[in-house]
């Protein structure tokens, strides 16, 4: 990685030199370098990728207008080796001089390196690219075939080379349409009546229409449709063979005419073959072997059960309840044959996490049915695997932990899985052994997970109607507890999860949490001003300047600390606290109290998300994301009836600790558009707000929004940016309302390093809450005003199976400055802010 940042750098440092080197030095006397292809239709020039894809021959890429890997590929030496060798011996004993100064084995690695940086330039580089007639012939008949494709029939293509001294040359294609072809009648000929049946019912949403233009993508999509609606009513014996189209061109009305053929069934033997019309088979039965192994295929089964018209066998005893098996299912004996029913038995049978990829067979039957059989081989019940880990931070000098997990199919015979993870860690702090008595691993963190995955809705009503199994619901069961001494507050935390999982389709997710409560304990709240250290310093201060401590000495954590905000706070402000010094302890008196409380939340939600994406290299697609979240409100109408006690500020409590109650929104769309040449433009957009009311008069921190960091507003670092104008000391500042839009164009520099110039805007407010700071909180549309806009530049280097990212936030806009001086305020390289992460934001 290291020697690859090198080499990166290195060819950036060497851009500005390169504008005046020969682009044409590697090319020879009777060759020329290609610079350019223009492509103009009916005389227009047009530059869609669709078009630019079809040129055979680019020019080498530009960056900034320069052919960067052109020119690292000119720098690069021919027969290096021999060169090094010519060099050594081009003085006399300069060869014995070097091999007695660096011995003989530094000398050949000299000889190597400079061979292996040779073979990077040319590698890394890129070789001029040199006219080739035949390519651009090539061209000219692809371009020519494109427009005939889309109805273009008549169209004439011719090209011109532009050719000068210094041995550059550019193509001009010209292309002449012509008027397209229109589809004027659409006939069908089709012999089997159930086929004939078949298309006239499915005709109205037929690809090909009447008035429009000829493409021949419509007939290769229209093929595709017709053959899916026919597999899937029945027809088991159709394909794509028997579905041709013969298109009549008519040269006086520029239009054609379309016969759609639909043959017969073809019946091969080894003699000959016979056609016969198509008929619709139905499901005679379905048979399930449910501990399928290769070795047991001759083996007659020793159990079987039959269930809903499905017959399942077994080699063992059973060991799977029935419905947990047709759940998943889809072939139902006594329908007719459906394709698309073999996809889905595919699918939900792989999101079982129970076997493996099924086998799944048809056999026919004399009387038109067929006779299906599923073949399943279980996965091992039990499997285990551990993890450990070993880090560093700025706050530990060393931690090790340990991860081990276990996972149990099939627990209850449902096909459920049970996934038993637990966590172990120890460290040794920046602050450890200031006693000798302090143990040397002095940070402890400890915790067990409990997930339980049901493939199937797990309630007491029928909800087969509203989640049909096709939307492969599933239910989790979700019980957590964690605990971590010595880590700023010191944590004890539970937490239960009952959620509901179901896909309308493969682009939209539905998730709806019955039940989340989380439990947070806090046990070291004396240890709240070594954590937040900024807190610290401005109460500290605060009691030097009115003479509560000497001069030169700090409030001792936390007993002086304490006091002095009691002192503070008192019924009577002394006198020498100005109101100014008054308002920032009480901002961090609340601040405090809020951040060592206790939390407990017991919350209802739902979420849903729509995903555009074909695949993992879809760029161009859109994402929304939407979640509505509710806490409190069970807790809070049903408080006297549990006899709940309320504490000093009028909240009820539960288990001595005050519940949450608070509505929170959250909605994120994403757009990306591909711009061809692997540039892409990626935009993002979000808006989350909780409001608190009832028991609550704030969100708890876990709930709470922030901005900044390397996903967020680039030019902050996390947590750093807000609320609204004010300039917090605060470690972490949050807020519960949020504002985000980030932009970002993406395009390629050489093979897998990228680029990007983005810009990010947004900001945190606190709204209605108990935050009455003018400078923090968003009071109506002319808070927008205090939006923070950051501006920057990054690189990204894709590894296949991750991106690393590296990106330079400036601040552009920064709302704690006054409104007439705000933009470009800090807007240089020693307020900028640099981020590291793994894959893109957005």
């Amino acid at each position: 990685m290291k020697k690859l940042l090198l080499k990166i750098l290195f060819s950036l440092i060497i851009i500005p030199f390169f504008t005046g080197c020969e682009a044409t030095k590697r090319v020879a006397e009777d060759d020329y370098l290609l610079t350019d292809n223009t492509i103009l239709i009916n005389g227009k020039k047009v530059g869609s990728e669709s078009i630019d894809n079809l040129i055979v021959q680019n020019p080498n890429r530009k960056i900034l207008g320069i052919p960067l890997r052109l020119h690292l590929y000119n720098l690069a030496r021919n027969n290096r080796d021999s060169l090094f060798e010519a060099w050594l011996d081009k003085k006399p004993k300069r060869r014995e001089r070097l091999t007695k100064k660096l011995s003989k084995k530094q000398v050949d690695r000299l000889k190597a390196s400079s061979v292996g940086f040779n073979s990077w330039l040319k590698t890394t580089g890129e070789a001029p690219v040199i006219l080739d007639n035949a390519k651009t012939e090539k061209t000219k008949k692809r371009l020519e075939l494109y427009y005939k494709a889309n109805g273009w029939f008549k169209n004439e293509v011719s090209y011109q080379l532009s050719k000068t001294k210094n041995k550059r040359a550019s193509v001009t294609y010209n292309v002449t349409t012509g008027k397209p072809k229109i589809i004027d009648s659409i006939y069908s000929s089709i012999s089997s009546p159930v086929i004939d049946s078949l298309y006239k019912i499915s005709k109205e949403n037929s690809l090909l229409k009447k008035g429009e233009q000829y493409r021949d993508a419509n007939f290769v999509n229209e093929r595709d449709r017709l053959n899916n609606a026919f597999r899937n009513s029945g027809v088991y014996h159709f394909n794509q063979e028997n579905i041709s189209f013969d298109v009549i061109y008519n040269d006086e009305n520029e239009s054609v005419d379309v016969d759609i053929d639909i043959s017969d069934r073809a019946i091969v033997t080894p003699d000959s073959i016979t056609r016969e019309p198509f008929n619709i088979y139905d499901i005679r039965e379905v048979n399930i072997y449910t501990d399928y192994a290769f070795n047991k295929r001759n083996q007659i089964p020793q159990d079987t059960i039959k269930f809903g018209g499905y017959t399942f066998y077994s080699y063992g005893k059973m060991r799977y309840k029935p419905r947990a098996l047709t759940d998943a299912i889809f072939i139902t004996p006594g329908d007719i044959f459906k394709d698309r029913d073999r996809t889905l038995t595919y699918r939900h049978i792989n999101q079982l996490r129970t076997f493996k990829y099924p086998n799944i067979e048809y056999t026919e039957n004399l009387d038109n049915s067929l006779s299906s059989t599923i073949r399943l081989s279980p996965l091992k019940k039990f499997s285990l695997s551990l993890g450990t880990d070993v880090s560093t931070s700025n706050i530990q000098k060393v931690g090790l932990s340990v991860n081990p997990s276990l996972k149990i199919r099939n627990i209850f015979r449902g096909a459920e899985t049970l996934d038993v993870s637990a966590l172990g860690a120890i460290g040794a702090s920046v602050d450890a052994n200031k006693n000798e008595a302090d143990p040397f691993f002095d940070i402890v963190e400890y915790g067990l997970d409990l997930k339980l995955t049901i493939p199937r809705i797990l309630s007491p009503f029928y909800t087969e109607r509203i989640i049909p199994k096709h939307m492969s619901p599933n239910t989790r069961i979700g019980l957590s507890t964690s605990s971590q001494t010595n880590i700023g507050l010191d944590k004890t935390s539970l937490r239960g999860t009952i959620n509901y999982n179901w896909l309308p389709n493969s682009k939209k997710t539905n998730k709806l949490d019955l039940f989340n409560v989380q439990y947070v304990r806090n046990l070291n709240i004396d240890n709240y001003f070594d954590v937040y250290q900024n807190s610290f310093s401005l109460l500290n201060k605060i009691a030097q300047d009115v003479n509560y401590v000497a001069p030169g000495t700090d409030l001792i954590i936390p007993s002086e600390t304490n006091d002095f905000i009691d002192y503070a706070l008192g019924d009577s402000t002394p006198a020498e606290i100005s109101d100014e010094q008054l308002s920032d302890i009480i901002n961090i008196n609340e601040r405090k109290q809020r951040l060592t409380e206790d939390n407990l939340i017991l919350s209802s939600s739902f979420s849903f998300v729509n995903d555009g994406r074909t695949n993992l290299f879809d760029e161009n697609f859109s994402i929304f994301r939407f979640k509505i979240e509710f806490a409190g409100n069970l807790l809070a109408n049903t408080s006297k009836l549990l006899g709940l006690k309320k504490d000093s500020n009028d909240r009820y409590q539960l288990f001595n600790v005050a519940f949450s109650q608070y509505a929170k929104t959250e909605l994120e769309f994403t757009r990306h558009w591909d711009l061809g040449s692997k540039n892409v433009l990626a935009m993002r957009s979000f808006f989350g707000i909780a409001i608190p009311y009832g028991n609550s008069s704030n969100i708890p921190f876990s709930k709470s929004f922030f901005a900044g960091g390397p996903n967020d507003n680039r030019a902050w670092s996390a947590y750093r940016l807000g609320p609204g104008s004010l300039e917090s000391a605060n470690e972490f500042n949050e807020a519960n309302l949020k504002l985000a839009f980030n932009v970002e164009q993406r395009f390629n520099i050489f093979e897998n390093l990228n680029g990007a110039i983005f810009v990010d805007a947004g900001n945190i407010w606190n709204a209605l809450d108990d935050v009455e700071d003018p400078r923090a909180t968003f009071t109506n549309l002319s808070s927008l005003k205090n939006i923070a806009v950051g501006s920057g530049f990054g690189l990204r280097y894709d590894f296949s199976f991750f991106v690393f990212r590296f990106d330079i936030g400036f601040k552009t806009y920064n709302p704690i400055y006054t409104e007439n001086n705000r933009w470009f305020n800090d807007y240089n390289f020693s307020n900028a802010v640099y981020n590291i992460g793994i894959n893109y934001p957005f």
